[in-house]
């Protein structure tokens, strides 16, 4: 399956039916009246994040999205039936945008979430509603109601718990396929990865998600390389796993390039919670180890871990340090305490 992540999308209402201009007509019925029905409504325009897609690429393969019309009045008081609601199907994380691709429309971030992107026309009044006692035969009936027509944007951010940065081959897919069942291309040479990966990390009987998005380079916000569009994937992650190759020449520079991207790109990723790690330690002597990390260490201003997705080691340290800043990013949401969801004992 292809992975698609934003289409263009034109969807319209349906348009209200109209109301009928009728009168009874029945053998030995000396004084029938209106009888003109009402128009039928049109049909709306919904989405809704479903289970079980994870990209858009069937908006791809269809891009107009149609309401059909109410039905018309009918005579003997019959009402048009109403027209049936389209549904755009969309993955969990889909952000629907305007046509300017700045405003947000919605957010449909939990499965079963639906929201109304263009809703359809009243039907018309027939004649019949507007018999009174001054005016028992009225010759008049209202048009149906116009549907909205728009063109929207549908963006998917994947929803993920760890986001995994780093310059090409830094050693991003390695991490995902040495830690989960996830199976993402690993090769020797840049921009193996094309697409965003997800994998299910597991440690200490808890379980996260976690996502490969392809690498930055220097320029990633002007355009260069993949550009920095994939960082919407991580936008939602509660850390990011930063990881620097130990093999660099300059790892404190590979890491600066890296901050200026997220910089550049805005938001919340600059100041989203980071754990920075020194990848491929498994190539390097004690001697080089030690020296690569304090560079490291002295740009980051912090302490770094080191690990080797190839040999495995520091994964375990590493996880548990992810699943530490996950669950202090989901209290965080909660507004609670550990104390309070912790469960009552005796």
């Amino acid at each position: 399956m292809k992975f698609l992540d934003l289409a263009k999308v034109y969807i319209r209402s349906g348009s209200g039916g109209n109301g009928c201009i009728s009168f009874r007509r029945e053998k030995f019925v000396e004084y029938g009246g209106p009888d003109g029905g009402n128009g039928g409504g049109g049909g709306d325009v919904w989405a809704e994040a479903v289970d079980g897609l994870n990209t858009l690429i069937d908006f791809r393969y269809q891009q107009h999205f149609f309401a059909k019309n109410g039905q018309n009045g009918m005579g003997r008081l019959r009402s048009g039936a109403d027209s049936d609601d389209v549904v755009l199907r969309v993955p969990v994380g889909t952000e629907i945008l305007d046509e300017d691709e700045e405003t947000v429309l919605a957010d449909l971030t939990e499965v079963g979430q639906r929201v109304q992107l263009a809703r359809g026309g009243n039907g018309g009044f027939g004649n019949a509603h507007f018999t009174t006692s001054t005016n028992q035969a009225p010759r008049r009936a209202n048009p149906g109601q116009e549907g909205v027509e728009r063109t929207i944007w549908l963006r998917l951010k994947l929803i993920a718990d760890v986001g995994l940065l780093g310059l090409p081959n830094a050693g991003k897919s390695t991490f995902l396929s040495a830690t989960s069942n996830a199976r993402p291309k690993v090769a020797d040479y840049p921009f193996t990865t094309l697409h965003p990966n997800l994998g299910v990390v597991g440690v200490d009987g808890v379980e996260f998600v976690v996502a490969d998005i392809p690498g930055l380079i220097e320029g990633a916000s002007e355009g260069k390389g993949l550009g920095d569009l994939f960082l919407g994937h991580v936008e939602r992650c509660a850390v990011l796993l930063h990881l620097v190759d130990g093999t660099a020449d300059d790892v404190a520079g590979d890491y600066r390039t890296i901050i200026n991207e997220l910089e550049a790109y805005g938001g919340v990723m600059a100041e989203k919670p980071r754990i920075t790690v020194l990848n491929k330690v498994d190539a390097l002597d004690d001697e080089l180890r030690d020296m690569q990390r304090e560079f490291l260490e002295e740009a980051v201003g912090g302490p770094v871990l080191m690990i080797s997705g190839a040999s495995g080691e520091g994964l375990t340290d590493t996880l548990r340090a992810l699943r530490t800043r996950i669950d202090e990013d989901r209290l965080r949401r909660r507004g609670g305490t550990e104390e309070e969801d912790a469960p009552w004992q005796p």
